[in-house]
């Protein structure tokens, strides 16, 4: 699986592209879409130039949803230093901003493994409204140690994770959040994450109102499933999210003898590599399983070899 195709809604609002200079419509200010293409940017165009006119706009202060795709020439290795930076700097002409995503890019416009990230930690300070978190490509991602009291939802798409962003989330203090969804990905492309640096995301407590957590893209779901099975979850968790990854029977095995499978309210493992009886099992304890997309191990050399969806 590759990502081809961008989003056309974010926080709740259908995406316009913006254009510089453009108009942007006065009844519901949509969420709002920057990006550069490569042509634009061997033009001489500029992601700063652009998010200055979008904030000379006069209904910049009511923009509420802001998706940043190609800051230009992502795929090339300019990593988004100078869109923090930008932001951060028109902080006070964004009073309003509740969701933003950084990196939306296509496979077209980069790999997710060529995205590459900054020190992102300045935007929780900037932004105290933001509900909404996602945050595309992991390579030199830097968290710092977030706090903030009202977001919701933090997203970290990669094709690997490094476990030090993982400690830095740990690390955070985010009262009111209540969705976490790592992709955690493959270890060729990152991924360095040991099993027990996810033990404090599964402490009750941390997140004191977290309802949905997803360890997806996961190369080592097996692992995580049966830590997830030994440790449990927060009692406010309702939804469980595994999907993207790499899950056999033998996680799922896990999963199915923990005693707190029956108190979620859905189990999500689509692309999957579990078996039928495995699956009926683990179905029979759930209120809403999705199995769907189910995959058969490559044979390397007599040895089952297994993908997660989303690597480089």
């Amino acid at each position: 699986m590759t990502i081809n195709e961008h989003i056309e809604e974010f926080g709740g609002l259908p995406i316009v592209e913006y254009t510089r200079g453009a108009d942007l419509p006065t009844s519901v200010l949509p969420a709002v879409r920057l990006s550069l293409d490569w042509d634009a940017t061997e033009s001489g165009d500029s992601f700063a130039d652009l998010f200055a006119s979008l904030l000379d706009h006069p209904s910049s202060g009511e923009i509420r949803a802001l998706v940043i795709g190609d800051w230009g020439q992502a795929g090339g290795g300019a990593d988004s230093s100078a869109v923090v930076e930008a932001l951060v700097s028109g902080r006070d002409r964004l009073p309003n901003l509740v969701a933003l995503f950084l990196g939306e890019m296509t496979v077209e416009e980069s790999e997710i493994s060529w995205i590459l990230q900054s020190d992102v930690s300045p935007l929780f300070a900037a932004f105290p409204k933001l509900e909404e978190l996602w945050i595309r490509g992991g390579s030199d991602l830097s968290l710092g140690r977030p706090q903030h009291d009202r977001l919701r939802k933090l997203v970290i798409e990669t094709g690997g994770l490094s476990r030090t962003v993982v400690r830095e989330i740990a690390s955070a203090a985010l009262p009111a959040l209540e969705h976490l969804e790592l992709w955690l990905g493959d270890e060729g492309y990152g991924n360095d994450i040991l099993v027990g640096d996810l033990d404090p995301l599964l402490a009750a407590g941390k997140f004191p109102r977290l309802r949905y957590l997803g360890l997806r893209d996961d190369c080592d779901a097996d692992l995580t499933a049966a830590l997830i099975a030994k440790l449990g979850l927060p009692p406010t968790v309702e939804v469980l999210d595994l999907s993207l990854g790499t899950l056999s029977d033998e996680g799922a095995k896990a999963l199915a003898a923990w005693p707190g499978i029956r108190n979620l309210k859905k189990l999500d493992i689509h692309h999957h590599y579990v078996g039928t009886e495995v699956v009926k099992r683990l179905r029979s304890f759930l209120a809403e399983l999705d199995a769907t997309d189910a995959k058969e191990p490559d044979d390397w050399d007599g040895e089952p070899h297994r993908y997660v969806a989303v690597s480089e």
